[in-house]
């Protein structure tokens, strides 16, 4: 998965940068494809501290450090420096989910009304910026 990203940011949870780490892209559908092949892409640091949960719960074998550097190098992915005050402040009124995770990620991407890349259907259902 290369080339040229000049389109929009968009934002990836956490269950596609594990699939992208773990060269799990049958799992993507199709519009993810294009729009991870197209776009510039952003986590936010909470996808960073989720990646650290999985792998202390043995769900995940990679560190944080080690998934983000390697997709960082072959795909450009980069974590959003966003004020954590503009987040949480976004985050307040996002009262569907008791995620501390999904919660946070959400809310990044509506502080800066970024779409957000995710296959969660729960997202998919709340969130108007989130896509699969």
């Amino acid at each position: 998965m290369t080339g040229l990203r000049n389109g929009t940011v968009i934002y990836l949870d956490t269950h596609v940068v594990v699939w992208l780490y773990a060269a799990l892209t049958s799992k993507l559908s199709n519009k993810a494809i294009e729009a991870i092949e197209t776009n510039q892409l952003l986590i936010s640091p909470m996808v960073q501290l989720e990646l650290q949960y999985l792998k202390e719960i043995d769900r995940i074998t990679a560190n944080c450090a080690l998934i983000i550097e390697t997709l960082n190098c072959s795909i450009g992915l980069e974590i959003c420096d966003q004020s954590f005050i503009h987040t949480v402040t976004e985050a307040i009124d996002l009262t569907w989910t008791r995620d501390p995770f999904d919660r946070i990620i959400v809310a990044q991407s509506h502080a800066r009304q970024i779409p957000l890349l995710t296959k969660d259907q729960y997202i998919l259902q709340n969130s108007p910026l989130a896509f699969w």
